[in-house]
């Protein structure tokens, strides 16, 4: 058996698998790359093998950086039926137009500019159109079921925590009489986040891809993010100046609609403040949320059997139109916009931030994953020019974060989900991650739990055998670390370790048994400890 990795390697975009067997060629994911100009650049080059080649598709839920190259794939050949969960197909109904339009805009602004200078012109990568006529080949799969995808194949879907109808996969390949568990993580949700369930615990595999997008931190202020939310309000408001919030279109939005209603419902949050949702997919996002109440936490189902519904607010609006957005730029203060992409890269929030990012009196407040090169990420590493629809702009703004948003494991959560393996895996791959973060998870990993890791390249090709991976003629085995990635013993590195451990132990503890408020407090405490390190 060989897996192929020609995506989400050194970087956290892009995420495209392709495992082949002697009897057949599938796919996990087929994302878009996000960031840099190089890195964007592949999405306008040929797929690295031939898409008809491709018999099916695993896809592990529906953010854009996993999903949206699928109607390109399409386009080019491939017509196999497209695996997922229920709720992701439903959104990738949405996601896949919505980008083929994103797409369209783009590259009608950018050819503007190059026929005015005698240039070649530009296609999209897709329509609106050409995604929509893969729609058809999605094929949703329950959790939990396993299914026969193919002589030699089967497969289950497991709960991954992160969106809504995420999913882990489970996949059995049966080849000479010689049956290898392989498992990918897909993106693994932190515990204990609002609205879905926590992700599930799997037990065995051979074989493990991991993500590492926070495979080098920890999410601190997790059981503060309403407060610190309540705070940036308040300054802005105060201020007299519109509260921005790049926000991805999928469980972010919906993330804060949830904090939102929270300091509603405890009367700190001003009724005449407007919050607005400038995004149609955002605002059909949300709607697919509302009727999925299946996929909801304990937590969530008791607010709504309260009679409170946590997407529900009565100051909120929907901005559903270009005319409805444009509107928006009037607004001078006492304003909450939520627009997409979340990161800055397209779509209406790049408009917003044209008519707010030189305002002292605003706040730009970044809730996601800000990928190497693209706009969000540089506004939030501190430039004070950037150019927006070829205007420079200065950035006078109050430029915020609060990374408990993130809908990632962090290390703990990565950490915490390994241990649950009782069989331990012949090998893990790390994917998803910048590459200066997977180093450090490889070396934990190593080092703590006894597993060899691999970090492939782009378009790097395994062989997995029974008795291990096949590199260079020889099995893969744990290393001895670096002698220069071992750092000091010292007091500080021992009380950050014993914080792991505790925070480790406390997901593993209330996942048994749930008590939000309790371990929140718990949490709370220990980052406080943490912060006094």
């Amino acid at each position: 058996m060989i897996i192929k990795f020609l995506g989400a390697t050194k970087t956290v975009t892009g995420s495209f698998f392709v495992i082949e067997t002697g009897a057949v060629r599938f796919a996990v994911d087929c994302g878009m790359f996000q960031g840099s100009k190089q890195l964007k650049e592949k999405n306008y080059s040929d797929f690295p093998l031939e898409p008809g080649s491709i018999q099916f598709i695993v896809l592990t839920h529906a953010h854009i950086d996993h999903s949206g190259l699928i109607p390109k794939l399409s386009k080019a050949g491939f017509k196999g039926p497209i695996y997922t969960t229920p709720a992701t197909a439903e959104l990738c109904e949405i996601m896949f137009p919505d980008a083929g339009h994103i797409q369209e805009s783009e590259v009608e602004m950018k050819n503007r500019k190059l026929s005015r200078a005698g240039k070649t012109l530009l296609e999209p990568i897709y329509t609106a159109e050409e995604a929509l006529e893969c729609l058809p080949q999605l094929h949703p799969l329950n959790y939990d079921e396993v299914h026969r995808l193919a002589p030699g194949v089967e497969i289950r879907l497991r709960d991954a925590g992160h969106i809504l109808g995420s999913s882990m996969v489970e996949m059995w390949i049966d080849e000479d009489g010689q049956k290898e568990k392989l498992v990918f993580s897909g993106d693994l949700g932190q515990g204990s986040q609002p609205i879905i369930k926590d992700p599930t615990m799997i037990e065995s595999a051979d074989y493990v891809v991991l993500e590492s997008t926070y495979g080098d931190r920890l999410h601190k202020g997790t059981a503060t993010r309403v407060e610190q939310l309540r705070k940036i309000i308040e300054e802005t408001m105060s201020r007299g100046g519109n509260l921005i919030i790049p926000s991805f279109a999928v469980e972010r939005t919906q993330d804060l609609l949830y904090d939102l209603s929270i300091l509603q419902a405890e009367g700190q949050l001003d009724p005449s403040i407007d919050i607005y949702i400038d995004s149609p997919l955002a605002i059909a996002a949300t709607e697919i949320f509302q009727r999925n109440m299946e996929y909801y936490d304990q937590e969530t189902m008791k607010i709504i059997g309260g009679g409170r519904h946590p997407l529900k607010l009565p100051n909120l609006k929907f901005s559903r139109t270009r005319e409805d957005s444009v509107e928006l730029n009037n607004r001078v203060g006492n304003t909450i916009i939520i627009s997409a992409s979340g990161m800055c890269d397209a779509g209406r929030i790049k408009y917003h931030l044209k008519y707010n990012l030189w305002r002292p009196e605003s706040t730009i407040l970044f809730v996601g994953y800000q990928a190497v090169g693209t706009l969000g990420r540089r506004i939030l590493d501190g430039e004070k020019m950037v150019t927006i629809h070829g205007d420079q702009l200065v950035v006078k703004a109050d430029i915020k974060s609060i990374e408990a948003y993130s809908a990632h494991a962090d290390q703990v959560g990565l950490l915490s989900w390994l241990r649950h393996f009782k069989q331990k895996p012949k090998t893990i791959f790390l994917v998803h991650g910048e590459e200066k973060v997977q180093p450090i998870l490889a070396d934990l990993i190593q080092s703590d739990l006894g597993i060899p890791v691999l970090i492939p390249g782009w378009l790097d090709n395994y062989e997995l055998r029974p008795e291990g991976v096949l590199v260079e003629g020889a099995m893969v085995q744990v290393h001895e670390l670096p002698e220069h990635r071992v750092a000091p013993v010292n007091k500080a590195l021992v009380a950050e370790r014993k914080y792991l451990e505790l925070r480790t132990r406390l997901n593993t503890l209330f996942q048994e048994k749930y008590d939000r408020a309790l371990y929140d407090e718990l949490i709370e405490s220990l980052e406080k400890i943490a912060s006094n390190m």
